[in-house]
């Protein structure tokens, strides 16, 4: 098999028949979790043709390891969390340990207008498909390498999963009770902060390519994208030395703040009162109950001395009312309060519905289901969300053979030797 890659412009753009913002752009996706693939995603539903290399000699975590499964039965086609990280996206197998799987690789590089990464730093490299060989080739090539702690500094080739990054950037530290040991925000959150950045990224890069006709390699730490949401925390300890700890559900300012029980399982509110504005109106909206005339109450201090008293006060009258009842009164009343969302309330919520935050994709396994959509809205190149997550491998004869041109008597030669595994 030949090793020779056509310079940009000698092989077809994306597809014709494409649509959304991205629809001339190419995109090879290596790695798995959330940080690298969701980057992809964000592309994809807005028209790239986002190419998912992956191998069953090493498959991804969210297919393996990662609930939910479809009918709570694991299985690499069932996993929820690789489902709505992947759709819109066309799915082929490479073993990249043998020597076919990688000269296919750098043929499908080649053809790229970015690639996405998030391999521990070097692996790429090892493996030949480097960005600085890969740009000799391709010198239009975007490369965003996600990495924990980016791809350089004493502390790079550190392994890690979402938990152990939003330890590491801090925000467990703050996650808590003052008086119990700190508690993990649920899930990969420093991967999905990471994402953002990473789109944006990418979308830097192609403007600049625009304008240079060149492409460029794009470091992104997951760590260092996290710190970007400490900043008031980071910048109080720069001016004044102060080190903050956990207050739970409270605030510095606000009082009362926090979640309250509302009638039912697990019902719950959450409210908040930031001026004595809204602390008269507050008052007014529970009646005026004696408890909440004491005179030490007036003031934005004494209400923050006496947090216990107002916080049980509050939880007696709402714990008496279904949390709808609490939302509508204390809303009508001009009181900062939500209800607090389960699943099944966010994925029935009429804003959510209408703005189309879920779209119906049909997957072979899964069955019908709904994947995210984007968080905004383009208007003239709307997001198009049409089709699920590949499973392992679906669509390895129409790129290696559409886009490389791989005969049928290769395709089935690579199969039978294991390359396409």
């Amino acid at each position: 098999m030949s090793a020779t890659v056509e310079e940009p412009g000698q092989f077809p753009l994306a597809s014709s028949e494409r649509r959304g913002a991205l629809a001339d752009l190419r995109v090879v996706e290596f790695g798995g979790f959330a940080a690298g693939p969701a980057i992809g995603k964000h592309l994809a539903d807005h028209g790239a043709e986002v190419i998912r290399v992956e191998s069953r000699l090493r498959l991804d975590g969210f297919r393996t390891n990662y609930p939910p499964y479809k009918g709570n039965i694991p299985g690499v086609e069932r996993a929820g969390m690789f489902a709505i990280t992947n759709n819109n996206k066309l799915g082929v197998t490479l073993n990249l340990k043998s020597k076919d799987g990688r000269r296919l690789a750098v043929r499908l590089i080649g053809r790229a207008d970015v690639v996405i990464e998030n391999f521990t730093p070097g692996t790429m490299e090892r493996l030949g498909l480097g960005h600085d060989e890969m740009s000799a080739r391709n010198s239009r090539l975007i490369t965003i390498s996600t990495c924990n702690q980016g791809r350089t500094g004493p502390h790079a080739s550190r392994a890690g999963f979402g938990t152990h990054l939003t330890s590491l950037s801090g925000f467990t530290h703050l996650t808590g009770w003052p008086d119990r040991a700190p508690s993990l925000l649920w899930g990969p959150y420093i991967d999905y902060i990471a994402v953002a950045y990473g789109a944006v990224a990418v979308l830097a890069a192609l403007e600049l390519r625009e304008r240079t006709g060149r492409g460029c390699h794009v470091d992104l730490s997951q760590y260092e994208a996290g710190l970007q949401f400490m900043a008031p925390a980071l910048v109080e300890h720069f001016a004044t030395g102060a080190i903050h700890g956990r207050m739970g559900n409270r605030d510095e300012v606000a009082a009362p703040h926090g979640v309250f029980p509302c009638a039912g399982d697990e019902r719950w509110c959450a409210i908040s009162v930031h001026d004595d504005g809204e602390w008269v109106r507050l008052r007014g909206a529970l009646g005026e109950p004696e408890w909440m005339l004491d005179p030490r109450f007036t003031t934005a201090a004494g209400r923050k001395a006496g947090e216990v008293v107002l916080e049980e006060g509050l939880a007696a009258w709402t714990c008496e009312r279904s949390r709808d009842e609490v939302v509508a009164s204390l809303r009508s009343a001009g009181v900062h309060v939500a209800p607090v969302n389960d699943m099944r309330d966010l994925f029935s919520d009429p804003q959510l519905s209408h703005r189309r935050a879920f779209r119906p994709v049909e997957h072979p396994v899964i069955g019908l289901h709904s994947v995210p959509g984007p968080a905004f809205e383009l208007s003239e190149t709307p997001a198009v969300i049409e089709t699920a997550a590949p499973t392992l491998g679906q669509h390895n004869r129409q790129v290696f053979g559409r886009l490389l041109g791989v005969s049928d008597a290769e395709l089935d030669r690579l199969e039978e030797e294991a390359v396409l595994e």
